[in-house]
C-alpha cells in the first residue's frame, strides 16, 4: 500500500510541477484568440466550457484503456507502478499536451497534418492512411465489443438467443456512432461524454476507497521491481510499455487531443484538459492495477497468498483466463471487482465502464478519422452533406470489418498504437526546436519510446520473433541513429520565435 499511495502523490505532483514547467517551455499566450472563436462553425469548432472540455478529453482518450491494459500490466510486478507513474509523467502528458497545444496554434490540425507541417509530405501521406485505418480498426473492434457485452448480458430476455442479442446491439450501437459522427459535437458528444466521463471517474474512487478497506494484500516495490512477474515468462522491457498504453502514454491520443483542440476557450486551459486529463487517467490506470492484483489475492485460488507472491500474478491469471476467452475477461473481472466492493452501485458504474466507455472511444474514433479525411481533402464541414459524403463510407467499411476476427489485427495496434505515439514525439521536438523551445522535453522521451516500438515487434510472438538480445540492440541503434540525425538538424537548422 505504500508503494500505491507514494505513486498516487507522485502523479499528483507531476501534473503540478512538471506540467507547469511544460507549459511554460511551450510558451501560452492567453491573449490569443483560440480556433474555437475564430473558426467557430457550430459543428466542430465550437468554445465549450473549460470543465466540459476536460470529462470529454479524459473520456476520449480513455474508454477502457487505462482499464484493461493496466489489469494486464499488473502481471509484470509492481514495475508496472513505475511505468503508469514515470511514462504517463514525461511522456504521455507531454505528447498529450503538445498535441493539443500545437494543433491549437495550427488551427486544430489533425494528427497527419501535425507529422506533415514538421517532418514533411511523405510522412502526412504515411500518417493519413496509418491514422484512418487505426481508427476505422478502433471504431470497429469497439463497437463490437460493446455490442458483445450487452448481448451478454441480454441473452435469453424476450425469448431472444445471444446470437440474435448481439445483431441488434450492433445495429444500436451503429446508429449511435452514425450520429455522433455527423451531429454538431455539442449536441451528443457535449452533453453525454461529462456524464459517462464523471461515471468512469466515480467508479475509480469507488475502487480506489476498496484498496484501503478491502482484503488482499498488494506488491510493494521491494518485491523484485525490475524482475518479471509474468506468468508466461515475459520479459518487463518493453513488452509493459505496450501493454499499458493509455495510462502510460497512448499514440491514441494524438488522434483524440485535435477535437478538443477546436473547442478550448483559451490557451491558458490547456493544461487542464490536456496535460491534466492524461494523468487523470494515470491515476485510473494505478487504481485499477492495484485493484486487479489486491482482488485476484484474496478471491484467486489461494487467499492467503500475498499480493508480491507469484502466486498471486498466477491467480490474477487464472481470473483473466478461466473460461478461455481472454478478450473480455478483463470486462468480467472488472464486474467482479466493482460489484463484491461497491454492491449494486459498483454493478451500474461497471456496466458504464465496459459497455459506455469503448462506445464513446468508438464513436470519437469515427469522428477523428472523418475529420482527418476532411483536412487532406479540403472539404469544409459545415454542411451535413460533406458530413455525409466522408462519415458513410468509413461506417460502410466498418460494418463490412464486423465479420473480421481481430484478434491478430489487435495485436499490431498495441504497437502500432505506441508506434504513433512515437511518431508524433519526434514531430513535436521538431516544432520546439522550430520555435525556439526546449526540445528535450519530447526528445528524450521519443528516444525512449524509438527503443520499446522497434524491439517489441523484432521480438514480440506476433511480430518477427527475433532473439531478445538482437531485438534490443537493433531498438537501441535505431534509436542512437534518429538521437545522431537530431542532434544535427538542431546545429543545421537555426531555430524561429514563435
Amino acid at each position: 500500500m505504500i508503494t500505491f499511495s507514494v505513486a498516487l502523490v507522485a502523479l499528483v505532483l507531476g501534473y503540478l510541477l512538471y506540467g507547469a514547467f511544460v507549459e511554460k517551455v511551450f510558451g501560452i499566450a492567453p491573449e490569443r484568440q483560440t480556433p474555437s472563436y475564430r473558426l467557430q462553425d457550430g459543428v466542430d469548432y465550437i468554445p465549450m466550457p473549460t470543465w466540459r472540455v476536460y470529462l470529454i478529453q479524459f473520456l476520449n482518450i480513455a474508454g477502457t484503456g487505462p482499464i484493461f491494459g493496466a489489469i494486464m500490466g499488473i502481471l509484470f510486478g509492481p514495475a508496472a507502478y513505475l511505468w503508469i507513474v514515470f511514462g504517463c509523467i514525461f511522456m504521455g502528458a507531454v505528447h498529450d499536451y503538445l498535441c493539443g497545444m500545437i494543433s491549437l496554434r495550427q488551427d486544430g490540425a489533425s494528427l497527419p497534418e501535425m507529422v506533415g507541417n514538421e517532418l514533411g509530405s511523405a510522412a502526412r501521406q504515411g500518417m493519413r492512411v496509418l491514422s484512418i485505418v487505426l481508427l476505422v480498426l478502433v471504431g470497429t473492434v469497439f463497437v463490437t465489443t460493446s455490442a458483445g457485452l450487452l448481448a451478454t448480458m441480454t441473452d435469453g430476455a424476450w425469448g431472444m438467443d445471444l446470437s440474435a442479442w448481439r445483431w441488434l446491439w450492433l445495429g444500436f450501437v451503429f446508429l449511435y456512432c452514425v450520429l455522433a459522427t455527423l451531429l454538431p459535437i455539442d449536441t451528443l458528444i457535449g452533453r453525454l461524454y461529462p456524464l459517462f466521463g464523471a461515471a468512469l471517474l466515480i467508479m475509480a474512487i469507488g475502487v480506489g476507497f476498496g484498496l484501503f478497506t478491502q482484503n488482499g494484500l498488494l506488491p510493494e516495490l521491494t518485491d523484485a521491481p525490475f524482475t518479471s512477474h509474468h506468468p508466461k515468462g515475459l520479459p518487463i522491457f518493453p513488452f509493459l510499455c505496450i501493454t499499458i498504453a493509455c495510462g502510460a502514454i497512448s499514440g491514441f491520443h494524438g488522434t483524440q487531443s485535435p477535437l478538443m483542440s477546436r473547442c478550448l476557450q483559451n490557451e491558458r486551459r490547456g493544461r487542464v484538459v490536456f496535460y491534466g486529463a492524461m494523468i487523470t487517467e494515470g491515476v485510473v490506470a494505478l487504481i485499477w492495477a492495484a485493484a486487479a492484483i489486491k482482488f485476484a489475492s484474496a478471491f484467486g485460488t489461494c487467499p492467503d497468498h500475498p499480493g508480491g507472491s507469484p502466486e498471486a500474478y498466477e491467480d490474477l491469471m487464472q481470473l483473466l483466463t478461466d473460461d478461455g476467452n481472454t478478450s473480455s475477461n478483463p470486462a468480467l473481472l472488472v464486474n467482479m471487482i466493482c460489484s463484491t466492493w461497491m454492491g449494486r452501485i459498483g454493478a451500474i458504474l461497471a456496466v458504464l465502464g465496459v459497455v459506455a466507455a469503448p462506445i464513446t472511444s468508438g464513436d470519437t474514433a469515427y469522428r477523428s478519422a472523418r475529420l482527418i479525411v476532411a483536412d487532406f481533402m479540403h472539404l469544409n464541414q459545415k454542411k451535413i452533406a460533406n458530413r455525409l459524403l466522408l462519415a458513410l463510407p468509413l461506417f460502410a467499411i466498418s460494418a463490412a470489418l464486423v465479420f473480421v476476427d481481430f484478434d491478430i489485427l489487435w495485436r499490431y495496434f498495441a504497437w502500432t498504437n505506441q508506434t504513433l505515439a512515437t511518431c508524433f514525439l519526434w514531430t513535436a521536438a521538431v516544432w520546439l526546436h522550430h520555435h525556439g523551445r526546449n526540445a528535450w522535453i519530447a526528445f528524450l522521451p521519443a528516444v525512449f519510446m524509438t527503443v520499446v516500438v522497434t524491439s517489441y515487434i523484432l521480438a514480440a510472438p506476433e511480430g518477427f520473433q527475433l532473439n531478445y538480445a538482437v531485438s534490443l540492440c537493433a531498438g537501441f541503434a535505431l534509436a542512437i541513429g534518429l538521437a545522431v540525425w537530431f542532434l544535427r538538424f538542431m546545429h543545421t537548422n537555426p531555430k524561429a520565435t514563435l
